[in-house]
């Protein structure tokens, strides 16, 4: 029995009142909402409600997903500077046609729309070398967190930290880094006596940093994906290999790695998904300059939409090849899903 003494009685008294003042604008919030909900179910019918309930999500994807994706399509076979559809001629496959006009299709600069090709390249060679990037230091990474180490807790957290962190957030922390007077990796190298580099002015540095920076930031969302699986490995399968006189480059060849390969996969995909349509850490990190050597095609699609002359036919003809690519890829990563579902 628990025991008050009296001078405890107004503190609990004082305690229940704000507790009942409190509580009263929420109960009569809660009170209004119930009388008009019932009025509405009895005007409209039980069965409706659960229509009324998600029209309010229905509007909101049909205004900003729904409605831009039939404008990006109509678009893409119209021509014009106007936003309006109405006042845009209808130009078939013209955009298309435009987009493919080269001289000589062995040299890009021959191309009426080069910067579109030189972006096409740009993002070939920028997934050409952050997937394989990704897939290999994440499974280092997942492997050295699948260890009973010491402070294991904190090493997981501090791989996944960039991940929580915004884009913007990133590419202006390593922007600041990399600058060429006052960063913090030209201050260093001054320590050691080396001139400042203009990172910032090389075509060369600047995708390299910008394929680090992405890397960087999703190495541990992969990594984490990896882990999960390398957890689902029975460990009496290490057990058998290592009785048998396997050794651990062995056992990582005949166990880990074949019972990974689906995970491995998604992560191949995920990756590569995410790689095509990169934007917000590039376009922060390096706006796709020095001139065009970090530009991606997601950011072109960005500058002939949304700066003059603003193209928009052009953008939607490029944002409509760039779906079907990601579509290709989309649908390769649900068979990979089926697949592994299937063999569990």
């Amino acid at each position: 029995m628990e025991l008050t003494t009296v001078s405890d009685k107004p503190i609990l008294l004082l305690a229940r009142w704000l507790k009942y003042v409190l509580s009263l604008p929420v109960m009569g919030i809660l009170y209004v909402l119930d009388a008009f909900i019932g009025r509405l179910e009895r005007l409209i019918g039980q069965k409706r409600m659960p229509y009324l309930f998600v029209l309010p999500n229905m509007l909101i994807f049909s205004i900003f997903i729904l409605l831009p994706l039939i404008l990006n399509f109509v678009f893409a076979f119209t021509g014009g500077n106007s936003i309006v559809p109405a006042n845009r001629p209808w130009v078939g496959l013209g955009n298309f046609e435009r987009l493919f006009a080269c001289s000589d299709i062995w040299d890009i600069s021959t191309c009426r729309e080069d910067v579109f090709f030189f972006a096409v390249r740009n993002t070939f060679l920028f997934v050409l070398v952050e997937v394989p990037s990704i897939i290999v230091l994440s499974l280092l990474v997942a492997l050295a967190l699948n260890r009973d180490i010491r402070l294991r807790g904190f090493f997981r957290s501090a791989f996944f930290f960039p991940v929580l962190l915004s884009p913007v957030v990133v590419a202006l922390i390593w922007k600041w880094m990399l600058q060429t007077r006052g960063g913090l990796i030209n201050t260093i190298l001054g320590f050691f006596g080396i001139q400042p580099i203009a990172f910032v002015l090389d075509g060369g540095w600047m995708m390299f940093w910008a394929i680090f920076v992405s890397v960087w930031a999703q190495l541990g969302f992969y990594a984490l994906i990896l882990l999960a699986g390398l957890q689902g490995i029975p460990p009496v399968l290490y057990e058998a290999a290592e009785i048998d006189g396997a050794s651990e480059l062995q056992r990582f060849w005949n166990v880990t790695l074949p019972l990974l390969r689906p995970t491995l996969l998604v992560v191949l995909v995920l990756s590569l998904i995410r790689g095509v349509q990169m934007f917000d850490h590039v376009y922060v990190l390096t706006g796709g300059g020095p001139g065009t050597a970090t530009l991606l095609t997601v950011q072109y699609i960005y500058r002939t939409a949304f700066e003059p002359p603003n193209n928009w036919g052009m953008a939607a003809a490029v944002s409509l090849m760039l779906a079907a690519v990601l579509a290709v890829l989309t649908i390769i990563q649900l068979i990979l899903n089926r697949r592994q579902f299937e063999t569990v």
